[in-house]
């Protein structure tokens, strides 16, 4: 057995401080997950757990990564993650993989036909003798030009994916591409490949066999997972107050580093990319007014405070917003990842709500299913875990149940298609995207003032029909005339 224990969840919920918890009582090691936090330097802005809460437990992939290099793709982490729990397991120790990144996690988490064989992870991982970091070939290229240039490039390549996906949706896009580029097949024929990879293993191995290991779409390790949940007006809450702490432990100060770091870059004639890497993290950006306004001198102190003030307040709504993203990816694409595999029995929830009963909410039960996991023996139902666990579970399990039954009556082959609405615009992703932009009152709006012009149109047509019918003959007239 290779035990995996992965740590999941929004951002506040108390994920580092589980993994510490779960790593302390049973022997294991920590491997981040989050992508910011494999920065080095910037504690603040990336919320890394400080050294003296670790608890001398090995933390791996945190501080790992400077300014200058260029940000790990999924492909690397993955590798480098893998090449670690291998490691960890070779010590006779527990890896614990702590996700704040969740697609750099889910590609741990599961084996696919891009990278679940030797041969995969060999074309992954040195496509033309290159690894990653140094790929500057003609083709690969592309994955670093503008949206809109990848997106012709798929429509070439992979038309049913480029319809898959919104122009804005700029690293799918980008996925989609890079996966032909490394296999030479386009991805819509790979994930199907998946999808019937799936439905056959399903159909010979019965719902909770555990001997689908390695085939794809299965989990790639026997995995135990933790999500840290909250309600959400309490965790909100505490991502507010959070933020005021990061402040008066010198967010902005950290934030102006970076900005003059960037500057710095600038002068040299540097390029540094803002929309990549370190510098997409929640309290950079958001500052960074306040600096231009700083750097420009033509502000009052009153001015200066006040617009300092509100980027802190969009510091604490970008942050909010940040976890209600992270939630939405574990109930949909993790949960649905999961129930493919038939591996819901796996995931656990642990009500982070009130940290001040953290042992009892927390620290018990964990602590109570990781040991009936690592002793193979039955592990407690995780609805039984708590009454917040117990209500999200049976709402997942119903709104799954309701997707697969619309699934199935649309048939197994639909997928969600771009629709642009010519009159507004405005691209829209799916049919219920689309209805929803048909009924808005921008569209009938737009509806209403194209009837307008069309009988305007119509009513000076009509106007000069006639006069075209009077001069029409004696044209004629004079050109037939002997």
């Amino acid at each position: 057995m290779e035990p995996l224990i992965t740590i999941v969840g929004a951002t506040g919920t108390g994920k580092s401080k589980l993994a510490v918890d779960l790593a302390t009582r049973f022997n294991g090691e920590i491997i981040n997950g989050d992508a910011m936090q494999m920065y080095r330097g910037l504690p603040i802005i990336t919320n890394k757990i400080p050294v003296e809460e670790r608890n001398g437990i090995p933390h791996h992939l945190i501080d790992c990564v400077s300014l200058e290099d260029e940000p790990w793709r999924i492909s690397r982490f993955r590798r480098e993650s893998i090449r670690l729990i291998k490691e960890i397991h070779s010590r006779g120790k527990l890896p614990i993989l702590v996700g704040g990144t969740h697609y750099y996690t889910h590609s741990v988490l599961f084996n696919d036909v891009l990278v679940g064989t030797d041969e995969g992870e060999a074309q992954d991982a040195n496509q033309n003798g290159r690894d990653d970091a140094s790929r500057k070939s003609e083709e690969w290229a592309i994955l670093d030009a503008p949206v809109e240039v990848m997106l012709q490039k798929l429509r070439e390549v992979d038309p049913v994916m480029a319809e898959r996906w919104h122009p804005n949706e700029a690293r799918k896009i980008r996925r989609s591409l890079e996966i032909y580029l490394q296999t030479g097949k386009p991805a819509s024929e790979i994930y199907a490949q998946q999808r019937r990879q799936k439905q056959e293993a399903g159909m010979r191995n019965g719902d909770d066999r555990d001997d689908v290991l390695g085939q794809a779409g299965q989990m790639r390790y026997q995995t135990l997972l933790f999500w840290t949940h909250a309600e959400k007006e309490k965790l909100h809450n505490r991502l507010d107050a959070r933020v005021d702490t990061m402040v008066e432990q010198g967010l902005v100060a950290e934030a102006q580093r970076m900005s003059d770091y960037l500057k710095e870059k600038e002068s040299q004639g540097v390029t540094v990319d803002p929309t990549r890497g370190v510098w997409i993290s929640i309290g950079f950006k958001e500052l960074e007014p306040y600096f231009a306004a700083l750097r420009a001198g033509h502000s009052s102190e009153e001015e200066l405070e006040a617009l300092k003030q509100s980027c802190i307040e969009s510091v604490k709504t970008s942050t909010r917003q940040y976890s209600v993203q992270q939630i939405k990816w574990i109930r949909n694409k993790l949960w649905s990842a999961l129930a493919d595999a038939n591996s819901l029995h796996r995931l656990y929830i642990l009500d982070t709500s009130n940290v001040d009963d953290w042992d009892r909410c927390v620290t018990e039960p964990s602590e109570r299913v990781v040991h009936a996991f690592l002793s193979n023996e039955r592990c407690p139902d995780p609805k039984s875990l708590s009454v917040l666990a117990k209500e999200t579970l049976e709402a997942r399990e119903k709104d799954h149940q309701k997707k697969l039954a619309a699934a199935s009556a649309d048939g197994p082959s639909v997928v969600m298609k771009q629709m642009t609405c010519d009159l507004c615009k405005k691209t829209m992703l799916g049919q219920e995207q689309w209805e929803i932009h048909v009924r808005g009152s921008g569209h009938r709006r737009a509806l209403k003032a194209a009837a307008k012009r069309a009988q305007r149109e119509e009513y000076l047509r009509n106007r000069k029909a006639p006069e075209e019918g009077t001069d029409g003959p004696k044209k004629d007239e004079e050109t037939t005339s002997p």
